[in-house]
C-alpha cells in the first residue's frame, strides 16, 4: 500500500502547526475494492480498482482547514501542510516525535476477499438471483449487489500518535419486487460486516434471497391497514433503524453544539425510560461499523449515552471534544481522504432487556407488530419522526395475525423513548450506510423486542 514514512509525517506535521494551529493531523487510505451489480438477470456492472490519498488537517480555534491529494511526492505533501498551516495566525516552532499506539481490540478474518476469484463472486450474485426467481411466478425484478474492500489506514497526530488499521468488509444485498396486478411489494435484505467472505459460508446468501422473495409475496394479500393510536410491539428482527435515526443522530456532538438536537442542553437529564440505555460501541466483533482506531487515531471504545434512561454524553470527535474540553469518544469518521472528519455512530443500540420476547407480544389485546422497518425521516431540532413498515401484522389477543401494508410509525423519539414499557431480552442487528454532511459510512444498529404503549400508526382513513 502507498503511505509515508514516519520521518516525513513529523515534519508534515511540524509544517501543519507552524503558524499555531492547536493540532493537527494525517490521514492516509489505501482502499482496494470490487463492486458487482446484477439487473434483469444479468451482470450490469463490474468494477474493480484501488485508490489512495493523503488529507491533513489544521485546527485552530475551533476552525479546521483541511486539504488532500493524491499524489505522495514529499514537496506535494509539504505544500498540502503550508496550505492548512495559513488558517492559524502566528508563527511557532514545536518538536513532534511520533510513537505508535496500540490498538483496544482486534478483528479476525478468516477468508480475506482479495483471495476469492471474481467468477466465485459473480456465482454468489447470480445463485442468489435464480434462487429468489424460484420462490413465485409473482416476482417481478431482482436486484442482487455485492461489494468488498480492504482499506489500510495510517494516521499521525501532532500529539505524536501513529495509529494503523486494516478493515475488511464485506456485503451483499437482495432487493425484490413482487406484482400481483396492481399491487406492488418490495422485499431487501443487506449482510455483511468488519467480515470477509467468509460471511457467505456462515450463512447462506441463497437462503437470504429465498426469504426476502417469500416476505414480498406473502405481503401482497396483506390489506391495507386502519391508521389510529395503539400500541406497537417492535421485534428485534426490525434491527435498530428507530435508535440510529430517532436517537442516534441527536446525540452526535456537532449537532448538539449547534443546537440542532431535541437533546442539547439535556445531559444528566433523564430522557428515557429506566429500561433504556443506549449504548455506541465500535470494539464489537465483526460489526459494521467496529473499527480498531477511528478516522483520527483515536482508539475504538465502547460508550454509554444513555443510561436507565438518563443521558450521559455524546459522540465527540476532536474538533467536539476540544469545544467542550473533553475526551474523544472514538467517533471521529470520514469517508475517505477527501473528507474532514466528523462525529458519526458506529454500532448502535439499545442494551437487551428483560422481558421474553415472547411475553411481550401476549401482553397486547389489539395492536400492531413491526417485524422490518424501512426508510423514514427525522428532524433531529424536534425529535419527530416518520418511519415506513415494511412488514408488519395485527397483534390480537396477544397473537399476532393477519399481515398489513402501507403502515407507518408517526412520533417523537424521546416521546417514545420514554413511554417504552416493555424491553425484551434479545437483541437485533442491521447494517447500512449512514449519510451525513454529503458523507457515508459504515454502520449497524440494533434493538431488543421492545414494547410502545400508544404510537400513532398511520395508514388507510378508518372507512376508506
Amino acid at each position: 500500500m502507498k503511505t509515508i514514512p514516519d520521518e516525513l509525517a513529523e515534519r508534515i506535521l511540524k509544517k501543519a502547526v507552524s503558524r499555531g494551529g492547536d493540532y493537527a493531523d494525517i490521514f492516509v487510505e489505501h482502499k482496494d475494492q470490487v463492486s458487482l451489480q446484477l439487473e434483469d438477470d444479468k451482470i450490469e456492472k463490474v468494477i474493480s480498482g484501488i485508490d489512495a490519498g493523503i488529507g491533513v488537517r489544521v485546527i485552530f480555534r475551533d476552525r479546521t482547514a483541511y486539504a488532500y491529494s493524491n499524489e505522495f511526492s514529499e514537496s506535494a505533501l509539504l505544500h498540502l501542510a503550508d496550505t492548512v498551516s495559513r488558517a492559524a495566525e502566528e508563527k511557532t516552532d514545536v518538536t513532534i516525535n511520533l510513537k505508535k499506539a496500540g490498538p483496544r481490540v482486534d478483528f479476525k478474518i478468516k477468508l480475506d476477499p482479495r483471495a476469492v476469484g471474481m467468477e466465485r463472486k459473480i456465482r454468489l450474485v447470480e445463485d442468489a438471483n435464480r434462487t429468489a426467481r424460484k420462490v413465485s411466478g409473482k416476482i417481478r425484478q431482482v436486484s442482487v449487489n455485492y461489494r468488498d474492500f480492504v482499506q489500510n489506514i495510517y494516521i499521525a497526530t501532532s500529539d505524536g500518535v501513529i495509529a494503523e488499521d486494516e478493515r475488511i468488509h464485506t456485503v451483499a444485498i437482495v432487493h425484490v419486487v413482487a406484482a400481483d396486478g396492481d399491487v406492488l411489494q418490495t422485499g431487501y435484505e443487506p449482510v455483511g460486516g468488519l467480515i470477509g467472505f467468509e460471511l457467505f459460508e456462515e450463512h447462506s446468501f441463497e437462503e437470504t434471497a429465498r426469504n426476502v422473495a417469500r416476505k414480498a409475496v406473502a405481503m401482497l394479500g396483506a390489506q391495507k391497514i386502519s391508521g389510529g393510536r395503539m400500541p406497537v410491539v417492535i421485534s428485534a428482527a426490525a434491527g435498530g433503524t428507530m435508535i440510529h435515526e430517532a436517537v442516534g443522530h441527536g446525540l452526535e456532538a456537532d449537532l448538539v453544539q449547534q443546537g440542532l438536537s431535541v437533546f442539547s442542553n439535556r445531559k444528566g437529564q433523564q430522557i428515557a425510560s429506566e429500561l433504556v440505555t443506549v449504548i455506541d460501541d465500535s470494539t464489537l466483533p465483526n460489526r459494521r461499523g467496529s473499527f480498531r482506531f477511528d478516522d483520527e487515531g483515536w482508539p475504538s471504545q465502547r460508550t454509554v449515552l444513555v443510561e436507565k434512561g438518563i443521558l450521559k454524553g455524546f459522540m465527540y470527535d476532536r474538533l467536539t471534544a476540544m469545544k467542550d474540553k473533553c475526551a474523544s469518544t472514538g467517533n471521529g469518521r470520514r469517508e475517505s481522504y477527501e473528507s474532514r472528519p466528523i462525529p458519526r455512530m458506529t454500532n448502535t443500540f439499545i442494551a437487551p432487556g428483560v422481558s421474553d420476547p415472547l411475553e411481550i407480544i401476549r401482553s397486547v389485546d389489539r395492536g400492531f407488530f413491526v417485524r422490518k422497518m424501512g426508510g423514514g425521516q427525522v428532524n433531529t431540532v424536534t425529535g419527530e419522526f416518520v418511519f415506513e413498515v415494511s412488514e408488519g401484522y395485527i397483534v390480537e389477543k396477544g397473537q399476532i395475525s393477519e399481515p398489513v401494508r402501507g403502515a407507518t410509525l408517526i412520533g417523537n423519539g424521546p416521546e417514545v423513548l420514554r413511554s417504552i414499557d416493555m424491553v425484551g431480552n434479545d437483541l437485533g442487528f442491521s447494517i447500512g450506510t449512514c449519510g451525513k454532511d454529503a458523507q457515508g459510512v459504515p454502520v449497524s444498529d440494533a434493538m431488543p423486542t421492545v414494547r410502545i404503549p400508544d404510537i400513532v400508526v398511520g395508514g388507510k382513513v378508518q372507512g376508506g
